[in-house]
C-alpha cells in the first residue's frame, strides 16, 4: 500500500497542477469578459443579441474594449515577468522596475525623444525610453555592486532615491521645456487612452516574455551568483545583459503605451514564490497569468469606484501594490532583527 500511495503521488500533483492551471485560466478569462464589458459607455452582452444594437456594440468591443482588455493583459504579464528578472539577478525579492528607477529612466527617454525628435512614430520613441532604461538598469546594478550591502532592504531603497533623482531631473527640463503635460500622462498609468491602433506595440511585450521563458535556466543560474554561474559553464555577463534588456524594452513599451504601472513585478513574483519557489522555468507562466489578472481587476476597480467616472490605474496599483511592499518591508525588519 505504501509503494502504491508514493507512486500514485507525482501523478496526484500533476493533477492538482492541471486543476489550478484551469481554474486561473478561467479566472483571467472572466476578468477579459468583465473588462470587457465594464465601462463608460453602456455595453451589455444583449447588445450582441439584438440586431438594433449589435453593429454599434461590435464596433465598441472591436475598437475599444477588446483592444484596452489585451493592453491590460501583456502589460501586466510582461511587467509582473520583468520583475522576477530582476529579483533573480540582483537576488533581491524587492526590486522591480518601479522600485529601482528603470521606469524613471524610460520616461526620462519619451522625454528625450520629444524634445530632440518631435512628432517620432511610437516605436522611436520606444527605442529611446529602453536605451534609457537599460541605462538606467546598469547604473543602478553598478550602484549596489559597489556598495557594501548587509541588508537586503537597502538594495530597493537605494533604487528608490535613484528613481527620486531621475523623476526630478526629468520633471525640470520637462518644465523648462513646457512639456508637463505630456509627463504626467507618462508617469501616470491609464488605459483610458487605449484604442485601436494605440497599443500594438506591446505584442514585442509578448515576444520578449516568450524569450524568457526559453531563457529561463539561463536566469535562474544567473541568479545564483556569478562565481557558481561561471563554474557551471554560464557567462554570467551575457545573461545579465539578456535579463537587463528584456526588462528595459518592457518598461519602455509599457510606458510609451499606458505610462508608469508601479508594484505589479514586485507583488506577483514574491506571490507566486510563495506558492510554488522562485525557479523561473516553473515559475514564469504563473507569474505572466497572475499580472495580467492582477492588473485587470486593477483596472475593473479603477473604472466602478467612481463610476461612471474612471481612476488611473496606476492610483489604484499604487495603492494595492505600496501596501504589499510596506507589508514586506516589515517582514523582512521582522526577519532580520
Amino acid at each position: 500500500m505504501s509503494e502504491a500511495r508514493v507512486a500514485t503521488a507525482p501523478a496526484d500533483r500533476r493533477s492538482r497542477s492541471a486543476g489550478l492551471a484551469v481554474s486561473a485560466l478561467g479566472l483571467l478569462l472572466v476578468l477579459f469578459l468583465l473588462s470587457t464589458f465594464v465601462g463608460v459607455a453602456d455595453l451589455r452582452p444583449a447588445d450582441l443579441l439584438h440586431e438594433a444594437t449589435r453593429g454599434e456594440a461590435l464596433e465598441l468591443i472591436a475598437t475599444s474594449r477588446i483592444p484596452r482588455s489585451l493592453a491590460l493583459v501583456l502589460a501586466g504579464s510582461s511587467l509582473a515577468v520583468s520583475g522576477l528578472i530582476m529579483q533573480l539577478l540582483t537576488r533581491n525579492p524587492f526590486v522591480e522596475p518601479s522600485t529601482v528607477g528603470t521606469m524613471e529612466f524610460a520616461g526620462l527617454g519619451l522625454l528625450l525623444s520629444a524634445l530632440l525628435v518631435p512628432g517620432a512614430p511610437v516605436i522611436v520613441r520606444m527605442g529611446f525610453g529602453a536605451v534609457c532604461a537599460l541605462i538606467g538598469t546598469a547604473l543602478f546594478l553598478a550602484v549596489i555592486s559597489r556598495i557594501e550591502v548587509s541588508d537586503i532592504l537597502v538594495v530597493p531603497l537605494v533604487g528608490i532615491m535613484l528613481a527620486g533623482i531621475v523623476a526630478a531631473v526629468s520633471t525640470f527640463i520637462a518644465y523648462r521645456a513646457e512639456l508637463i503635460q505630456s509627463m504626467t500622462a507618462w508617469t501616470t498609468g491609464d488605459f483610458s487612452v487605449v484604442i485601436e491602433g494605440r497599443y500594438e506595440i506591446l505584442w514585442v511585450t509578448a515576444v520578449l516574455t516568450g524569450i524568457a521563458l526559453l531563457v529561463a535556466d539561463r536566469l535562474t543560474v544567473a541568479g545564483m551568483g556569478e562565481e557558481i554561474a561561471t563554474n557551471l559553464g554560464l557567462d554570467h555577463r551575457r545573461a545579465l545583459a539578456l535579463g537587463m534588456t528584456i526588462v528595459s524594452i518592457v518598461a519602455a513599451a509599457v510606458v510609451v503605451t499606458a505610462g508608469m504601472l508601479p508594484f505589479v513585478g514586485l507583488v506577483v513574483p514574491n506571490l507566486i514564490a510563495l506558492l510554488i519557489g522562485s525557479n523561473a522555468r516553473r515559475a514564469i507562466p504563473w507569474v505572466a497569468l497572475t499580472g495580467a489578472a492582477l492588473v485587470l481587476l486593477c483596472d475593473i476597480l479603477a473604472r466602478t469606484v467612481r463610476y461612471p467616472y474612471e481612476l488611473p490605474i496606476g492610483t489604484i496599483l499604487g495603492v494595492v501594490g505600496g501596501i504589499a511592499f510596506v507589508t514586506m518591508l516589515l517582514a523582512g525588519t521582522r526577519r532580520v532583527g
